[in-house]
């Protein structure tokens, strides 16, 4: 077609090939350009005719569809993972604490509250986990039991109790406790509350030491 267009008198001596191109294409017959009304019947054979040139299209679908149930069942593997990891470390810790609190009860129930037991309890129990120095979860422990204390306060306690722990020295809470022997925990002061509490958690660290480690 091209030729006929460089042998037609009407074109000009100068056109480039861009132009004689875009000429021939006008040039075509008016059944093979573009259908533009979608309702013509014969424009459902030449859509036809166009997909028929694309083969890979419905290949491409189905690679598609499979990759794709492929990538949700890892995330539905991966979801399945975090959610028994997340159960499994919560019953955990639920089973440390419970226990926790029943050797405490055993151990000191016979001169301190059940209640004043399991709030040092809980609170060793979460600041176990926590980027801190002995002295700090030993005082927080403490303050749960004695919320009008200050820190450095309840720290002048602590600091033997904090040392033999970092020197993993066994600290005697055996006095501490015959002190308070046969009398009401009502009756005592509040230094001889905050006394026997940094023993009392002191102990409970120590605990939860044995107790993870056998979880």
């Amino acid at each position: 077609m091209i030729k006929q267009v460089n042998n037609s008198n009407n074109v000009p001596p100068s056109a480039t090939q861009v132009e004689l191109e875009f000429l021939e294409l006008l040039l075509q017959p008016e059944d093979a350009a573009y259908p533009w009304n979608p309702a013509d019947d014969q424009s459902e054979a030449y859509f036809d005719e166009l997909e028929q040139q694309f083969p890979m299209q419905d290949v491409l679908d189905e690679e598609l569809h499979t990759r794709a149930q492929s990538f949700y069942g890892k995330l539905d593997n991966l979801w399945s993972q975090v959610a028994t990891s997340a159960d499994y470390k919560c019953t955990t810790e639920i089973r440390i604490l419970d226990s926790l609190c029943e050797t405490l009860q055993n151990t000191f129930a016979a001169g301190v509250p059940t209640g004043w037991l399991n709030a040092i309890a809980q609170k060793a129990t979460e600041v176990a986990a926590i980027q801190q120095s002995i002295s700090e979860r030993l005082v927080q422990c403490v303050q749960t039991v004695l919320p009008g204390w200050e820190t450095d306060d309840i720290a002048v306690f602590v600091r033997p109790y904090a040392y033999a722990m970092r020197s993993s020295e066994q600290q005697n809470l055996t006095s501490v406790m015959n002190k308070i022997k046969n009398r009401d925990w009502a009756t005592l002061s509040e230094i001889e509350q905050a006394k026997v509490s940094v023993a009392i958690a002191y102990y409970a660290l120590r605990q939860l030491d044995t107790l993870e480690t056998e979880a």
